[in-house]
């Protein structure tokens, strides 16, 4: 059987599932002759991760929390050192998490590849779900409202026939977009929970 989904439904997911990551990646090394690398451990790398400057999204996680973090770890790497390394990262309280929900760091272990020749001998690729991202959005949306009160670039959308009644696609992604940041907003509080119950009931009612 063939399903439909909403447009707007399908536009608000899909910018969910694009943008709401923060990549970050450790060590890394520009020269590909460079020979030496210092000595990295579980823990380093870990805890480099969590580094907001290797973090490839212009955003500071200094304010907010993550809901979610995963770690992808790739090396020759014994179990027990994951679990040294979550246990000092709990105690140093590195990473900040969400009132409402688990405090955990999930981790995948990989081994290297034969076909790459590395200096390192462990490398991580963290994928984090953040609330600072929130501040990514707000900044899009400002440069947006920018630009659309000045109708910029809307003659290359006027040629479409979605567009040549109304721009209330425009004024529809736009409104998903700061939904999108008042609930990364909410997504700080402590009762964000009743929040996402209380705004349900209101969209049904």
């Amino acid at each position: 059987m063939m399903e439909f989904m909403n447009f707007r439904q399908f536009v608000q997911e899909l910018v969910i599932l694009i943008l709401i990551f923060k990549l970050s990646y450790t060590p890394l090394s520009i020269d590909n002759k460079v020979q030496t690398v210092r000595k990295t451990t579980v823990l380093d790398v870990m805890r480099r991760l969590l580094q907001t400057k290797n973090i490839m999204v212009s955003t500071s996680t200094r304010k907010g929390a993550y809901i979610s973090i995963l770690n992808l770890i790739q090396g020759d790497v014994d179990a027990s050192q994951i679990h040294k390394s979550l246990q000092r990262i709990r105690e140093r309280k590195l990473a900040n998490f969400i009132e409402w929900g688990p405090a955990s760091i999930q981790v995948a272990l990989s081994k290297k590849s034969p076909l790459l020749d590395t200096s390192h001998k462990i490398s991580g690729l963290m994928l984090a779900n953040h609330t600072s991202i929130h501040q990514l959005f707000d900044r899009f949306a400002q440069d947006y409202d920018k630009l659309f009160q000045k109708k910029a670039y809307i003659q290359n959308y006027s040629k479409f026939d979605i567009f040549q009644e109304s721009l209330s696609e425009f004024v529809d992604s736009r409104e998903i977009i700061q939904s999108l940041v008042e609930e990364y907003q909410a997504a700080e509080r402590p009762d964000y929970l009743d929040w996402g119950f209380q705004n349900t009931d209101e969209e049904m009612n």
